[in-house]
């Protein structure tokens, strides 16, 4: 066990005292939230930047060419049916000045079908315009055709948006919840989990590469057993990546209680009885905002990050056993693609099935994946926020753990002997035959 601690404590060190790591530690919120904010960035950019481009709107039945109004994308120019019926011989004469050509047929009362010609494919932008604005239209002038006085003011005010609202039952009472926040919640613990385990993974595969080329291997195994060095390794880059987390929550709940003050939210106040319950049902509160910090504080977050810990933990020590043992069975990390691509291969089908289970998190699609044991530490992570009855998350648990326990007694016996292997290209075959010893 001394000589454990001592592998667990160099690893974790190295790790802890570079520079790499108090930077990413440090600037990886601000990624994310980066991340999340320049998608939107460029796609400003890109708008502003675009020229405005001019449309022809060729109305063959003379009311509703004005209803496509300018954009500051396109600018729409109005012609009637009767002075310009051929599209293609008015876009030929404007040389170049016209983007598209859009004809309003005659029957489109009756066959709500409207062509837009033009040299290229037109893009989503311009045929959302065209579509909402002739919809709507449309659709107005039907009603009008009925002849009832007053028929369109009554539909618009009978139209009726209800805000429906999560209120649980709970023992302190009546809890507002938020079904929204429970999705951003799942989805983004998924991605953690599956990010941390695969990097980290990544990371203990080309460790155990690098020493294993640098022949530095030989020297340890001769003061420590091969199973300890490779359990040193795969701890030590774990609690690596514990403290990451820990260092990461604190920072989201420095945050939080921030922007709680700001608001003027107080997170301890989420019980609420039925008559506050309807005042919010009713849109008594219109601040954005508030309600956004409501959602926040409305989730339980012990268990989910009690949870959240224990199948990370169980999680990546099966992935990572793993990696080390295909990192032991070659001398470059380049050549571990044939070992490695079926471990990714599954950690991709595991995020998939956790972005498909978000709609539906106690489906029985999403309660198979969180019980098999290299899809659960993923896709439970997305059911957590609705809240998992206990056996199940004990059923899983105990499932992920005594898998991951079988997978490092493997991975011991593919590591012992595949570490001091030089020289040659490894199949699969060969590691079933160490496997078997």
């Amino acid at each position: 066990m001394n000589k454990l601690k001592l592998i667990v404590a160099r690893e974790y060190m190295s790790m802890v005292k570079s520079k790499s790591f108090v930077l990413t530690t440090l600037l990886m919120p601000l990624l994310i939230l980066v991340c999340g904010g320049v998608p939107a960035l460029i796609g400003y950019l890109n708008d502003a930047g675009s020229d405005v481009e001019t449309v022809a709107v060729i109305d063959e039945t003379g009311k509703y060419a004005q209803a496509i109004h300018d954009t500051d994308l396109y600018r729409f120019v109005a012609l009637r049916g009767d002075t310009a019926t051929n599209a293609r011989e008015f876009y030929d004469k404007s040389g170049g000045d016209i983007t598209a050509v859009v004809v309003i047929p005659q029957t489109v009362d009756s066959i709500p079908v409207v062509n837009v010609y033009s040299e290229s494919t037109i893009n989503a932008n311009l045929k959302e315009t065209i579509n909402t604005a002739l919809s709507d239209t449309i659709t107005r002038a039907h009603v009008a055709s009925y002849g009832i006085d007053g028929l369109q003011q009554i539909i618009d005010n009978s139209r009726v948006k209800v805000d429906v609202r999560s209120v649980k039952w709970s023992s302190d009472g009546e809890s507002e919840t938020s079904t929204e926040m429970a999705m951003v919640l799942g989805m983004m613990l998924s991605l953690f989990t599956y990010m941390f385990v695969l990097m980290n993974g990544a990371m203990i595969m080309n460790g155990v590469v690098e020493e294993k080329t640098n022949r530095i291997v030989e020297v340890i195994v001769s003061s420590c057993k091969p199973f300890q060095l490779m359990m040193g390794k795969i701890v030590g880059i774990g609690l690596v990546g514990l403290t990451q987390l820990a260092v990461w929550t604190v920072l989201l709940m420095v945050m939080g209680s921030i922007m709680g003050v700001v608001f003027g939210v107080d997170p301890s106040a989420t019980a609420m009885t039925g008559n506050q319950a309807a005042q919010m049902a009713a849109g008594v509160d219109d601040d954005v905002m508030m309600e956004v910090m409501k959602s926040i504080y409305s989730i339980n977050y012990i268990p989910i990050i009690c949870c959240f810990v224990l199948y990370f933990i169980g999680g990546y020590v099966l992935y990572a056993a793993l990696f080390a043992a295909f990192g032991s069975a070659v001398d470059q990390a380049s050549d571990a693609g044939q070992f490695t691509t079926p471990v990714i291969f599954v950690m991709i089908i595991a995020l998939y099935a956790g972005i498909a289970c978000v709609g539906n998190p106690n489906g029985p699609m999403a309660v198979a994946c969180s019980m098999i044991p290299f899809t659960a530490p993923v896709v439970m992570m997305v059911r957590l926020p609705f809240e998992v009855a206990w056996w199940e998350i004990l059923i899983s648990l105990v499932l992920l753990y005594a898998s991951a326990a079988g997978i490092v007694w493997i991975a011991s016996r593919i590591y012992r002997t595949g570490i001091l292997l030089y020289g040659k290209k490894h199949t699969i075959k060969d590691v079933i035959k160490w496997i078997k010893g």
